[in-house]
């Protein structure tokens, strides 16, 4: 079994209204330590009437989170689409609903996501020693095609996944006249990023856009829809373990990492505030050094300011036709 995550770290009294009795839905919550495990656990042990755990290739560590869930008590149930593929993901939507009694989910969490190995953008390879320049023009066009293949498939993953999910429950709400509330999963490297991982970067930009873009096509329907996007920092998971003691990756923002559960009390917490509060929100957790060696977490709303200025050269000289 490969279920290691410390399961009564989840269950949070305090906030337990922010998901009581809710019917769940998380992309992207197979990996056994991952921020989508977080967010099932943290439906499932809080009182949500059902949870559906999804996963596209994680299938081992999704049913044995399946079957955790399920031995607490909870409704849950697995969920196997490619959320890139939208026959896959449509083929869920009627096993969806039979699963949590014949309505859709009002409660979405969109959490599905990749990110390169890293490579260093816009640049090229460094030169070897004693290389002849056949041999480095094939290994340089072998590095431009494996790294844009890989930030391909990250800006497919986190973009089109969101998207097609967002159409696909938004829609079943509206049909269906149930509210639902939609969670964005972004990262604080949208608006601070880092080297190395351009499409990481770019799709969690794209993603910050999605509540808005969403309430301005649903028209009259928008009331049935909220919606809001986080921003979070390094938190420790299976792909980011690897990255805990060095500073360089993530000393910038944070003292250390915060643990999956960590970030799945501050979740809860947001989310138990007042929806209307929330909806349209741009949300960033901040982590800062405590006493005692410990740190404090706590939400800022994000809010871009546009400014459109005039450019005096060209309105001096407009063209005219």
């Amino acid at each position: 079994m490969s279920y290691t995550a410390p399961t009564d770290a989840f269950r949070f009294d305090r906030y337990r209204e922010a998901v009581a009795g809710k019917r769940v839905l998380i992309t992207g919550a197979g990996k056994d330590r991952g921020i989508g495990q977080a967010f099932a656990l943290s439906a499932g042990l809080n009182g949500a009437s059902s949870v559906g755990v999804h996963f596209h290739r994680s299938y081992e560590d999704g049913f044995d989170l399946v079957n955790q869930l399920r031995g607490e008590g909870v409704n849950a149930f697995p969920v196997q689409a490619d959320v890139t593929n939208l026959r896959d993901l449509w083929a869920t939507r009627s096993y969806v609903i039979e699963q949590m009694g014949g309505l859709p989910p009002n409660l979405l969490i969109c959490n599905s996501g990749l990110t390169e190995s890293g490579y260093s953008f816009g640049r090229a390879l460094r030169e070897e020693p004693d290389e002849p320049s056949a041999v480095r023009r094939a290994r340089v066009r072998q590095h431009f095609l494996d790294s844009l293949d890989e930030s391909r498939l990250v800006l497919d993953t986190k973009i089109d996944g969101f998207l097609a999910s967002t159409h696909l429950w938004a829609g079943e709400a509206v049909y269906h006249r149930e509210p639902i509330q939609i969670v964005y999963i972004s990262s604080r490297q949208a608006i601070d990023p880092g080297p190395a991982v351009p499409g990481y970067a770019i799709s969690n930009w794209a993603v910050l856009q999605l509540p808005h873009v969403l309430k301005v096509n649903l028209g009259k329907s928008a009331d049935l829809v909220q919606s809001f996007s986080l921003m979070f920092p390094f938190i420790r998971t299976g792909m980011t373990d690897q990255y805990a003691d060095n500073e360089r990756v993530f000393g910038r923002w944070q003292s250390r990492m915060l643990e999956p559960s960590e970030m799945a009390e501050a979740f809860m917490a947001l989310l138990d505030q007042p929806a209307e509060q929330t909806d349209g929100g741009m949300f960033e957790l901040m982590v800062e050094n405590g006493d005692q060696d410990k740190v404090e977490v706590a939400w800022q709303q994000v809010k871009f300011n546009l400014a459109e200025e005039k450019l005096d050269w060209s309105y001096q000289d407009p063209l005219r036709f």
